[in-house]
């Protein structure tokens, strides 16, 4: 089952859809694990060729509660997208958390963030200031956020923003504080400061995105003092993988890591006691 809801943040209403398991009574008798899925830029929760729907579909299958929204500005939202820099992206999936862990079926032991592209540094950035995520799944994620988005849009649109004070990309208006905002962000020395499990997905044939950055990511991981990195290299995938087989491992593998996860929590649970 599924539905669409408004989640409140600030003085704005992010639209979003929240996804239950597909038999809810079979979980009536325990609490719900709790997926959060972070768009990337200039996306929305529908994701390229329906990748979000078909992976909250997927994992809300898996017995999880999962919930997509769209960044103030994107999709549904409300808000002007290029007012809304990195940090307000952290703020708003706060309070999508807060929503989510509002639920008295969610089990605050079980929140994982899932983060594609710019929503995977978002969802980062928010694990490591977040405390009540648990563990995150970054698929494709943008390492350097300033350089790869002024990449993305390019240097002219970047200039004619810093020169007038906005500059038009995709009919989506940019201002110089969204760009400011990127850079005073680095995900890969932030990484450290998350002591969850980690899972990363990235394809070789991700044009967007360099999958170096998932290699560089998980050796950032492991060098903590705890938690673990798994990571599934796509062979041939690209930035969205829009594929059929490339989405049926990608879902695939996050399951089954999120199930692993999970299985390490009750053995920690079970020892510890």
């Amino acid at each position: 089952m599924e539905r669409s809801i408004s989640i409140s943040h600030n003085d704005l209403k992010l639209a979003a859809s929240i996804h239950y398991p597909a038999a809810c009574d079979k979980f009536a008798d325990r609490k719900l694990p709790l997926v959060v899925i972070c768009h990337g830029f200039v996306g929305s929760r529908m994701g390229v060729d329906r990748l979000f729907v078909l992976a909250g579909r997927e994992f809300a299958r898996q017995g999880s509660l999962v919930i997509r929204f769209d960044f103030a500005g994107c999709g549904e939202s409300e808000g002007i997208y290029g007012e809304h820099g990195l940090d307000s992206m952290i703020a708003q999936t706060r309070s999508v958390l807060d929503y989510g862990l509002g639920l008295d079926c969610v089990d605050p032991l079980r929140v994982t963030l899932i983060g594609h592209s710019l929503g995977g540094a978002a969802a980062l950035l928010t694990a490591t200031r977040d405390k009540r995520v648990k563990s995150l799944a970054l698929w494709s994620p943008v390492g350097h956020p300033f350089s790869d988005i002024t990449r993305i849009v390019g240097r002219e649109v970047y200039n004619e923003a810093v020169k007038r004070g906005r500059a038009d990309y995709l009919g989506y208006t940019l201002i110089p504080a969204f760009f400011d905002s990127l850079q005073l962000h680095q995900p890969f020395q932030e990484a450290p400061k998350f002591l969850g499990d980690v899972f990363i997905a990235h394809g070789t044939g991700d044009d967007i995105i360099p999958a170096d950055y998932s290699f560089l990511l998980e050796k950032t991981f492991w060098l903590r003092g705890e938690g673990r990195c798994d990571k599934n290299i796509l062979f041939q995938a690209d930035h969205t993988y829009s594929r059929g087989i490339h989405k049926a491992e990608l879902f695939r593998s996050t399951a089954e890591w999120l199930g692993a996860h999970e299985a390490r929590q009750r053995d920690w649970h079970h020892w510890s006691i």
